[in-house]
């Protein structure tokens, strides 16, 4: 059984070998072929190799276009700044100027970032494709404002005007959609979409604002015939309820939300995925520690599951606990 089967697998409630591993890498994967951000974050061919590399090294099971959260903002005007051994900087179009029309239009096979995250799922499955889960990226609607609009004024908009952050959220979502649909034609099989400043969002403006827009681009991603990866970092306990709604096939729990309640109220219809602290955890962690939580983890919440930190695996985190945290966990039923 390969990678792509054991995932699929999993998703679709068949029997499989041992859990899947989806860690996310991006500056530790960069760092691992001894190169830089800059690179990692411009290059899809670096990226690739990044990714592939660490995947046959530390056997996981998906690959991964994520890089940074500005694919689509780029295209929407905003200028980037590569840092060498950091994120890109983004400006955020409508920090100073809330006048929609000044966006620019996206093309996903035009705008220079998110065309190459799609070459960047081309070479997957042309190097990889049938091996390893294909993992594509697009911003939630939240984010993607909120990285238009910057985060303060984000926040104010959920307070002070509405409506006009609903139009903001709808042309997001209108580009994530198109983003999604070109990076599954490329060849991903899975589209993850991180949404992570809705952690900091009360349950009341979550439900009005935000939930009707993320179910929108979860609907339109599943129809094309790719799953669902959901991304919020930080503390989304209060947002479960509406999160359960979305119908999303894998969700990703950060370290700090109880994974047993989340297992309780999203039921045996999704996979949940994490969610050791990534620098307790993982970066500070012994081998062995990090073995016990995996399989204690795996125990308390059962199946669907699939093998993954609260969020990225940090740069310096020693070889051996990766290793450790990519060990085979058989599959039990």
């Amino acid at each position: 059984m390969n990678s792509f089967e054991r995932y699929t697998g999993m998703i679709k409630g068949g029997e499989i070998d041992f859990v899947p591993r989806i860690p996310i890498l991006m500056q530790y994967a960069e760092e691992y072929i001894g190169s830089d951000y800059e690179a990692f974050a411009s290059d899809y061919r670096i990226l690739v190799e990044a990714n592939r590399r660490c995947a046959k090294d530390f056997g996981f099971d998906q690959l991964s276009a994520i890089s940074d959260p500005f694919r689509e903002t780029q295209g929407f005007g905003s200028k980037i700044t590569y840092i060498k051994n950091g994120v890109p900087r983004c400006t955020h179009p409508l920090e100073n100027n809330n006048d929609l029309s000044i966006l620019l239009h996206p093309d996903p096979l035009a705008s220079e970032r998110m065309a190459d995250r799609v070459k960047a799922i081309e070479e997957y499955k042309k190097l990889s494709g049938g091996e390893y889960s294909i993992m594509g990226w697009v911003e939630g609607p939240a984010a993607e404002a909120a990285d238009l609009r910057g985060v303060t004024n984000f926040l104010m908009d959920t307070i002070e005007d509405t409506d006009y952050l609903t139009r903001l959220m709808d042309i997001c979502v209108n580009t994530g959609i198109d983003f999604a649909k070109a990076q599954v034609e490329a060849g991903a099989d899975t589209i993850g979409i991180g949404d992570a400043i809705a952690s900091q969002i009360s349950w009341d403006t979550y439900k009005a604002l935000i939930l009707p827009k993320e179910k929108l681009l979860v609907k339109e991603i599943q129809n094309t015939g790719a799953f669902v990866r959901l991304h919020i970092c930080g503390n989304i306990t209060h947002l479960l309820p509406g999160i359960d709604s979305l119908g999303v096939d894998i969700l990703d729990v950060d370290h700090m939300v109880d994974i047993v309640k989340v297992r309780n109220i999203v039921g045996s219809k999704v996979v949940i995925s994490g969610n050791i602290n990534p620098v307790e955890g993982i970066l500070r962690g012994t081998p062995g520690s990090i073995r016990e939580y995996v399989n204690k983890s795996y125990k308390a919440v059962g199946n669907p599951f699939m093998v993954n930190a609260g969020c990225e695996i940090p740069s310096g985190t020693p070889v051996e606990n990766l290793k450790a945290f990519c060990e085979p966990v058989p599959y039990v039923k």
